[in-house]
């Protein structure tokens, strides 16, 4: 697969660290942005790679030489403009990365769920802790993209899920780009595609994470010197912070119900930010048999998880996902729903959500925590062979990860 990288900006908003050289270039724990990328992707065995270059070009071209192919743009074209200069040279899928992001994703996986869909793009989506001024991109449960709101737009309460900067596309997109003309990838291109169909999202906890502030430039270079960016490639086994939700994340209102009863509990969006900041993943792991018994529907209880994203992202955490049980064993009631009235693995105290977990992320339970209010949230931990259990997360956060 061809990988195209666009390094053709200008990068006003970090100007600051260095005006003599194009963004892509800046150095970063003693390497520049490009070659971190290009990096991981020879590493991967991603070889055939093309820049496309416009501001500043000639840095880039005088510091990686031959390494690899240049496409130049003789004026500004924007972020998808210069995908016109493509034409002739697509035969196959390719890969199309921004040049100010540190990424260490596993490609394999990432393609793998580009060609499962019936999908002409699909764009890496994944939570972040600033999701606020981020785009927020909305899916179905098959990854189609249904909506994609920009940080202007009118918002309730959403699933922190945004756009990270790296694409997937099939030769079909380039039918788009008839001219070479001034356009914007995410506004003019793919977000129009949603109706059709064609716009898919791949969501994954893995590190992507663009150096468009001074701010995020030094958060990502103490992950890089710490190891954090190439621990997160989910080729490698991970280790987990596996938390209950009613009781451990918001305040116990019983078997809630109303979305106005969702309150977070005082100090969890400090102790998750904290858990983001460690590198675990943040999974939470609830049993919610009010669906079974009919009290609130799927979509409902989907609603009152994006309020708890949206509380959390505006204090700077996040959740990497979230696993429900909504059964429960007992029939007989009014208003039950029956194809949920069943006997599972799933429902704590079984571990089902967290074998469900560890698959889908690769997860070493022996280096992972459960935290809970509840004896069946400890059952579930040891059963599914994690390192310790907590009733609180404050308590986690002091004792292990603030040490």
């Amino acid at each position: 697969m061809k990988v195209f990288i666009m390094a053709g900006g200008k990068g006003t908003r970090i100007a600051g660290l260095n005006k003599e050289i194009p963004k892509p270039m800046l150095s970063i724990a003693g390497k520049p942005i490009l070659e971190w990328q290009i990096e991981c992707l020879n590493k991967q065995r991603y070889n055939d790679i093309t820049i496309i270059i416009g501001y500043l070009g000639h840095v880039i071209k005088d510091y990686l030489k031959d390494t690899v192919k240049y496409i130049e743009e003789t004026e500004p074209l924007g972020t998808a403009g210069a995908m016109f200069m493509l034409k002739g040279l697509i035969e196959d899928d390719f890969l199309l990365i921004n040049g100010d992001v540190i990424f260490d994703i596993d490609i394999k996986r990432f393609y793998a769920a580009h060609k499962n869909n019936p999908a002409i793009a699909t764009i890496f989506t994944h939570p972040n802790d600033h999701p606020y001024d981020s785009g927020i991109v909305i899916s179905n449960k098959d990854g189609m993209v249904l909506d994609w709101l920009t940080k202007e737009d009118e918002r309730g309460y959403y699933k922190n899920k945004v756009n990270a900067g790296l694409h997937i596309f099939s030769k079909e997109i380039l039918k788009f780009f008839e001219e070479p003309v001034k356009k914007d990838l995410d506004r003019d291109i793919l977000k129009k595609m949603i109706p059709d169909g064609t716009l898919y999202a791949y969501d994954s906890p893995e590190y992507v994470k663009d150096v468009g502030t001074p701010e995020r430039f030094y958060e990502v270079e103490k992950d890089i010197i710490s190891g954090t960016v190439f621990a997160k490639n989910l080729s490698n086994k991970q280790k987990a912070v596996f938390i209950d939700r009613d009781g451990t994340i918001n305040e116990s209102a019983g078997f809630l119900r109303d979305i106005n009863d969702f309150r977070l509990i005082d100090g969890v969006a400090d102790a998750i930010k904290n858990i983001n900041r460690s590198g675990y993943l943040a999974i939470v792991i609830t049993n919610q048999p009010v669906v079974a018994r009919g009290e609130i529907t799927c979509r409902e209880l989907e609603y009152i998880h994006n309020k708890m994203e949206t509380l959390l992202g505006e204090q700077g955490a996040y959740l990497d996902d979230i696993f429900i049980c909504p059964h429960h064993p007992d029939k007989g009631f009014e208003g039950e729903v029956l194809k949920y009235k069943t006997e599972c693995n799933c429902r704590k105290p079984k571990p089902g959500m967290l074998f469900s977990a560890a698959d889908k992320y690769n997860i070493d339970m022996s280096v992972s925590y459960m935290i809970g209010d509840k004896q069946t949230d400890k059952q579930a931990g040891e059963s599914a062979g994690c390192k310790k259990y907590y009733k609180s997360l404050n308590d986690f956060s002091r004792e292990v990860l603030c040490k």
